[in-house]
């Protein structure tokens, strides 16, 4: 057997077994189970979102307060390298912009997970007061008694 030949055999065989792990992702290889057949869903508890909310608002305090400590030392270094006439206090400068910059980026996206999940959790206890209320005054609540 020439070595494309072993090559292609090898390639084929490893794409079967692929789509078959891919097929039963979730499951036990040997339970027959299928991709979207039963098995679990998505779901959640209110205090795993708040969990991850309180951790994301956490998240948004230390960074506000310890993401700029240096920025004060480091643009006066900046400031100091470049009036000496080394390139470097511009590097320095540009590090600080861009780090400034990205810290934005991450307390902008803490806070917007924070204030989502907080959203979504009051979002979905009204929703499900709605359906209670809904229910408590429809006939069909007779028939789950």
């Amino acid at each position: 057997m020439s070595f494309d030949e072993e090559w292609a055999a090898a390639r084929s065989a490893a794409a079967g077994r692929v789509g078959m792990r891919l097929n039963r992702t979730g499951t036990a290889p040997d339970s027959g189970g299928g991709g979207g057949g039963g098995g679990a869903d998505l779901g959640f508890r209110q205090d795993h979102l708040g969990a991850i909310g309180h951790a994301a608002h956490e998240l948004h305090g230390r960074l506000a307060k310890d993401g700029h400590h240096a920025r004060t030392d480091t643009t006066d270094a900046a400031t100091g390298l470049s009036h000496n006439g080394f390139r470097t206090g511009r590097a320095l400068a540009t590090v600080q912009e861009t780090w400034a910059s990205q810290l934005g980026t991450l307390l902008d996206a803490c806070a917007h997970i924070s204030n989502h999940l907080d959203y979504s959790a009051a979002a979905h206890a009204k929703d499900d007061e709605d359906i209670r209320t809904a229910i408590g005054v429809s006939r069909i609540s007779e028939y789950f008694k």
